[in-house]
């Protein structure tokens, strides 16, 4: 490989990471969080080793009407070798966002939970972090130059760990904009994605749930006939707000994805509580006889419901995580009898056994998110992983809760949302996108 070679593979692969962290750096909003100082840390340690951002976050989508044909993200290299270490952008992504979600999610949980909405504040910080520009190539606005599904799970991981109901809030939005860039024509990635790369990202929401029993993602009630969608969409987040839908429609071949502006008449919102994710502000989305345009084919519809579902399998390794760490130091301070309860052996399995099962709902999400990012095969793999992560997800929940004792079932304490978050990767379809 030629020096010139290696420089290129260098800059591409610190190149995420410098140019999110530099745009964190650029921005107000972290003032208002005290976290000026760790992003400052964090971007000196970035290019002290001597990388430079190439710029992307500073560019606008300008090019497209220039393009033959619509933009695509070639899939990540592989290494040929059985390696679950980030990589150097990654790390870096990730530590910034770990940071945003303890130091500004967290103590937002509480409150957001009963408000049943985010705050503005949290969701224009998120914004400026660059969410929804982790899959947009650098040609339209983004900051890629590959497949990242892996930095996505990594990403939604991060934010949960923090609080699972803003994290949906904050990705929202990135499911469009992945949608978009994966799977839109020329038009529609000239006509949408400038929106989500410039400097106020749009509420947007991708809506694939329906409200009955027994939910099949493969076959939809809300239809496509002649040009116009009927049909109702339930717990779709940020709906009241959302400027723009992608929908998930049967047609006569199969289902498929169509996007939507929320702005025609025939889109009705309601509010929709649910017993977790609160924070994300659900809603009930009412089409009838709403123009849409197809995205994407079939094969797209199945492939975007197997990344949501990778997606909702992160946010459980996140809020699992939050539970582990909270549960651990609880039962080594905890006296009963005159010792820590830890000392008995039932609550020391219980707490051994989510640290168990945690990590193997890690090692199926992290394979089915790296297959995916390298463009292979992984429906296999991200069964496994909803699989597991839905049963056990629920079960280190419960656990949590469990271990708590009374502490447990009060709000004083944040394991009780964080069951009944953990409850819903088992339901939620569509929502988030990786």
């Amino acid at each position: 490989m030629s020096l010139q070679e290696k420089t290129r593979g260098r800059r591409d692969a610190i190149g995420v990471g410098v140019a999110l962290l530099n745009k964190l750096a650029r921005s107000r909003a972290i003032d208002r969080f005290g976290l000026r100082k760790p992003a400052e840390r964090a971007v000196f340690e970035a290019t002290k080793t001597g990388f430079r951002t190439a710029g992307a976050l500073s560019r606008r989508f300008s090019a497209a009407t220039g393009l033959s044909g619509p933009s695509r993200l070639p899939a990540a290299k592989g290494t040929g070798r059985f390696d679950l270490t980030p990589t150097e952008d990654q790390q870096m992504m990730v530590d910034v966002v770990r940071e945003f979600a303890a130091e500004v999610l967290r103590p937002a949980a509480a409150a957001a939970d009963t408000a049943c909405a985010t705050q503005s504040q949290v969701l224009e910080s998120s914004a400026e972090l660059g969410l929804s520009l982790i899959e947009v190539p650098e040609d339209l606005g983004g900051i890629v130059t590959e497949r990242s599904a892996m930095t996505g799970v990594l990403v939604a991981e991060a934010l949960a760990h923090g609080d699972m109901g803003q994290a949906v809030a904050c990705l929202a939005p990135s499911a469009v904009s992945t949608a978009i860039s994966l799977w839109g024509d020329e038009k529609q990635q000239a006509t949408y994605l400038p929106a989500f790369t410039g400097s106020t990202v749009p509420a947007a929401a991708l809506a694939l749930l329906e409200p009955r029993v027994l939910f099949d993602p493969f076959t939809l009630s809300t239809r496509y006939t002649g040009g116009l969608l009927n049909g109702v969409k339930s717990l779709v987040p940020r709906g009241a707000d959302a400027e723009l839908f992608v929908v998930g429609a049967q047609t006569d071949a199969g289902p498929r994805l169509f996007v939507v502006e929320a702005d025609h008449p025939g889109v009705v919102i309601e509010a929709e509580p649910s017993m977790g994710l609160r924070a994300a502000s659900m809603s009930r989305v009412i089409l009838t006889d709403v123009p849409a345009v197809p995205l994407g084919s079939l094969d797209d519809y199945a492939e975007c419901v197997r990344l949501s579902r990778l997606g909702w399998c992160a946010l459980a390794l996140g809020t699992a995580r939050a539970v582990l760490d909270y549960v651990t130091p609880y039962v080594n301070s905890r006296v009963a009898f005159g010792e820590p309860i830890s000392h008995r052996q039932s609550v020391a399995f219980m707490v051994a056994n989510i640290g168990i099962e945690l990590e193997g709902m890690k090692l199926v999400t992290y394979r089915a998110g790296s297959r995916a990012a390298q463009g292979l095969p992984f429906a296999r793999e991200a069964a496994l992983a909803r699989r597991l992560c839905t049963e056990k997800g629920m079960q280190i929940g419960t656990d949590g809760v469990q271990l708590l004792g009374g502490h447990g079932f009060v709000k004083e304490h944040p394991v009780e949302r964080w069951y009944r978050d953990l409850r819903a990767i088992g339901v939620m379809e569509g929502a988030v996108l990786v």
